[in-house]
């Protein structure tokens, strides 16, 4: 039997609901293939700044570099709005302290999800794309200044963070479909004009079978929604690649429905919806844990090597789903607690 440390950051809002189903998802994967994950939940956010006034508490770091994986339920809420301390800066922190700098979001529509996409039919159908977003640079993490009257955001890239967030993109494209656009605003930015001849190089030197396209960060945007399906990787500095990417959460029909990889050099990687705390039903077991059971096979995959066990996961999602049990943002009625049963008894069936 393999011995799994898989560190739960709960987190915020909804975050404790997912967290469940997230342990539920292994523990079934575990009971199936003859694993054993031993978990260890930790402060995160809002709720670790309530209990230490960090949102980050060392305890945190030192478990999560110990750990296998890590799944993040969510972080943030109005509570915490003027606050001395932010519940994200827990989540900058714990990325930067992983060394995590690239960002997987699949977005992929359904025949299930298709009927819920608020784009037309023949727009929507077939859409399968692959977000990667530089995490460790840009405006999120440059020098802050505000005083009276200004304030400013520093963005700041270097050619080794393009250079490693490129190379991860063009060879997720090798297993998909050998294209990457390449998303910057390089018409009026000097970081996006380092960025794009960076990307040319990469793409010259190592991976000149792969179709590689630039696009403006606009133009991107207009794309995602009149000719979705151009896209097969989508490669973009880290603000972007945070707004492209909810954006085209909505292609699906809902932002539950999406989950993410954050990934190093090394392990552990971070795993995580990308739905946010969504405290106006946090407590009500309404909560769509699509997107936490679609982390948790990246997890068993990305972070673990386990590609049958992930595809276990991705099959009993997707029969769920399938089946017509949808959560109330996608019109239907099945709770948290009850979606995530189905998926976990067609994963042990």
């Amino acid at each position: 039997m393999t011995k799994f440390n898989i560190v739960l950051l709960p987190g915020d809002g909804i975050g404790p609901e997912i967290t469940v189903a997230a342990r539920r998802t292994l523990e079934t994967i575990g009971t199936r293939f003859g694993h054993d994950f031993e978990f260890a939940s930790k402060l995160i956010g809002g709720a670790a700044i309530d209990a230490t006034g960090d949102p980050l508490p060392p305890d945190t770091v030192d478990a999560c570099k110990n750990a296998d994986a890590v799944f993040l339920g969510a972080v943030g809420g109005p509570k915490w709005d003027g606050g001395k301390r932010r519940p994200e800066e827990g989540l900058l922190g714990i990325r930067k302290a992983l060394g995590l700098f690239a960002n997987l979001r699949p977005v992929t529509v359904t025949e299930a999800t298709l009927a819920h996409s608020p784009l037309k039919p023949e727009v929507a159908h077939g859409v399968d794309l692959l977000i990667i977003r530089e995490l460790t640079g840009g405006a999120y993490f440059g020098e802050k200044k505000r005083d009276e009257d200004t304030a400013s955001d520093v963005c700041i890239y270097t050619v080794a963070e393009i250079e490693r967030v490129t190379r991860v993109a063009f060879e997720a494209a090798r297993k998909r479909r050998n294209s990457v656009i390449s998303v910057d605003k390089a018409n009026v930015m000097e970081t996006s004009r380092l960025w794009r001849e960076t990307v040319n190089r990469i793409h010259k030197a190592e991976f000149s079978e792969c179709k590689l396209e630039h696009t403006l960060v606009d133009t991107a945007a207009m794309r995602l929604i009149q000719r979705p399906r151009d896209f097969d990787v989508l490669l973009t500095e880290n603000m972007f690649g945070d707004i492209l990417s909810d954006e085209a959460s909505m292609l699906p029909g809902s932002i539950g429905l999406l989950g993410s990889a954050s990934l190093g050099a090394q392990k552990p990687g971070l795993f995580e919806p990308i739905h946010g705390s969504a405290p106006d039903i946090a407590g009500k077991d309404l909560a769509n844990p699509s997107g936490t059971i679609s982390s948790i096979a990246m997890l068993l995959l990305h972070g673990l090597s386990l590609a049958k066990e992930a595809a276990a996961v991705t099959t009993a999602l997707e029969n769920t789903l399938n089946s017509g049990l949808m959560t109330g943002d996608l019109g239907g009625k099945a709770s948290c607690t009850q979606f995530t049963q189905n998926v976990v008894d067609a994963i042990a069936s």
